[in-house]
């Protein structure tokens, strides 16, 4: 293979990486964004959130392109069709992540100023839960250390363990006063969709990790999210 092809193919895993780097950088602004904006109850940047999902979603469109190419193309063995593979898999999770923080500013100008101070704090600390998993996966995909991918894939049940708290006292809640209920489910949609976002990040620590060392990860996922578990109770 000559010299010219070789520096023709790292170039194009070099731009696979750039995207990928790009979209896990985008993912953590478009979620601190939905923090802040629920949070401030600031409805001009939910609107920005909302408004700027459509960047996540072309550049998903252009590392599918490019990953497809580079496989029909190359051919990549090894390594380099792990970093293909994985980029496929980590580029699809960060689109889906900034789809939920979408979601959430949106529910967030739903809610503006019609919901109780305290649950907004609840909602943003767990929200601030997901950002630090998701940056630390981005710098695990960007240090390529499968050591810290391992480590943010062991950290998902904390984020579940969260939501499920939140989810059981919103129920009861909304259970004390009809007119709570459609403030209640919005505030419901939030948390699940922050938990949602764990979830993803996680699957990006595994296609790290797969991606560094060539293995996936064994062994049962740790999960703490109880709240499709609870049963519904009878009526009288």
């Amino acid at each position: 293979m000559s010299d010219h092809i070789v520096k023709s193919f790292d170039d194009e895993l070099t731009q696979l990486n750039d995207a990928i780097t790009r979209m896990g950088e985008l993912s953590q602004t478009q979620l601190a964004g939905a923090i802040d904006a629920l949070l401030l109850r600031d409805t001009a940047v939910a609107a920005r959130v909302v408004r700027e999902d459509f960047e996540v979603d072309e550049l998903e469109r252009e590392l599918d392109a490019r990953a497809v190419r580079v496989l029909a193309l190359r051919q990549p063995i090894a390594r380099d069709l792990r970093q293909v593979i994985s980029a496929l898999r980590i580029g699809i999770e960060f689109e889906r992540i900034c789809d939920f923080a979408a979601n959430i500013a949106k529910r967030a100008i739903a809610l503006n100023a019609h919901s109780p101070d305290e649950w907004i704090n609840e909602l943003a600390e767990l929200g601030q839960l997901a950002l630090r998993q998701l940056a630390q996966v981005v710098a695990s995909f960007r240090e390529r250390d499968a050591n810290k991918a391992l480590a943010v894939w062991a950290q998902d049940e904390a984020i579940d363990d969260t939501h499920t708290g939140i989810y059981r006292r919103l129920i009861d809640y909304m259970k004390t006063e009809p007119a709570r209920v459609h403030i209640g489910t919005h505030m419901l949609f939030i948390a699940k969709n922050i938990e949602r976002i764990g979830d993803h990040a996680t699957n990006i620590a595994e296609s790290v990790h797969y991606l560094v060392t060539g293995e996936t990860i064994t062994g049962p996922r740790p999960k703490g999210d109880k709240s499709s578990l609870d049963l519904v109770a009878e009526g009288p």
